[in-house]
């Protein structure tokens, strides 16, 4: 198994290695480039017109060493269709905003109605390959609880939350794909000791993958990865925390989208409810910069809170072991 995973890693960090200077090139051509917020940090000015989209690379990369290594299998299947579902989404809402030149780019009930029907599908793979269980454990305390017609509803928040708090970890060089890739490590050792390689070997592709991006997307970024690919491996990790029943285990291995994303709804909630914000910009990694904190300094800091949180959300599964 190990020779499979070494495999399947590191061709999908080549291919993503060779592909991202030819998507470079042909997005400069075509002069899409990132559009940075007005309103956010002042040292972020200088990456307008950036090449993003580099998920259009890593995403197709990690899936095609998938088939070209993994065997045919429900999980697979299941995950392979989520990932390139939401990377699907997240295509269509960059190049509405790049070729299309909407600033908003595909409109927030478009993108919900999307990931309704993905997680209708997932639920659909699921029942029809005898694995739709609806008993989830709750970390920590061991307690299984079953769900029942609610494990749907659990499933939808996962791939919308997921998909979304990743992308918001997306703004600064390498912060979400390193990320990423930490937070898919403990799924390999968790789907080793669950007896499921489909999903160790995914995970595997996916780190690979992460990586192999990260040779253009850390500081300075040469190529950012998008909606294309923040929303592609948001719905990834929620994909594999599903199969792998470790569904509310992923709050804590990929802990970090997780407080991104409730720093952005505290900013929003105290600005609405107070009229003070109670950060000085949101996402997180924004507050730091703007307390003086270089780039490199927050992705670093941000790593290693990923890693300790991945960690902890390892051994608290390990130690309970998987839902029935």
């Amino acid at each position: 198994m190990a020779g499979k995973l070494s495999i399947v890693f590191l061709l999908a960090f080549g291919l993503t290695a060779l592909g991202c200077p030819l998507l470079i090139k042909k997005l400069r051509s075509l002069r899409f480039g990132q559009q940075i917020r007005e309103d956010g940090p002042a040292s972020h000015g200088a990456k307008s017109g950036t090449p993003t989209m580099g998920g259009a690379v890593f995403i197709p990369a990690a899936i095609l060493a998938l088939l070209v290594t993994a065997k045919a299998a429900a999980f697979l299947l299941g995950a392979i269709l989520v990932t390139a579902g939401c990377s699907l989404i997240g295509f269509i809402d960059d190049y509405s905003k790049l070729a299309l030149r909407q600033s908003l780019g595909l409109r927030a009930r478009s993108k919900l109605l999307g990931q309704v029907l993905i997680t209708l599908l997932l639920i659909f793979i699921l029942v029809n390959s005898g694995l739709y269980s609806t008993a989830v454990m709750i970390p920590i305390f061991g307690v299984t609880l079953d769900l029942g017609p609610l494990y749907p509803v659990l499933l939808f928040l996962l791939i919308l939350g997921f998909s979304n708090s990743v992308n918001l970890t997306d703004g600064i060089d390498g912060l979400a794909a390193g990320a990423a890739s930490i937070a898919f490590i403990p799924f390999v050792v968790i789907a080793l000791r669950s007896g499921s390689p489909e999903a160790a070997l995914f995970s595997a592709a996916l780190i690979g993958a992460c990586l192999g991006f990260l040779l253009y997307n850390r500081h300075p970024a040469r190529l950012f990865m998008g909606d294309t690919g923040s929303l592609g491996l948001g719905g990834a990790l929620a994909a594999t925390a599903v199969f792998l029943k470790a569904e509310l285990f992923l709050v804590i291995i990929g802990g970090l989208f997780f407080i991104e994303a409730l720093s952005v709804m505290g900013q929003v909630a105290s600005f609405k409810l107070t009229g003070r914000r109670i950060l000085l910009m949101s996402p997180l990694h924004h507050h730091f910069e703007l307390k003086g904190w270089s780039e490199w300094k927050v992705v670093l800091v941000f790593w290693a809170a990923a890693a300790i949180l991945a960690l902890v959300g390892l051994l608290d599964y390990l130690r309970l072991g998987p839902a029935g």
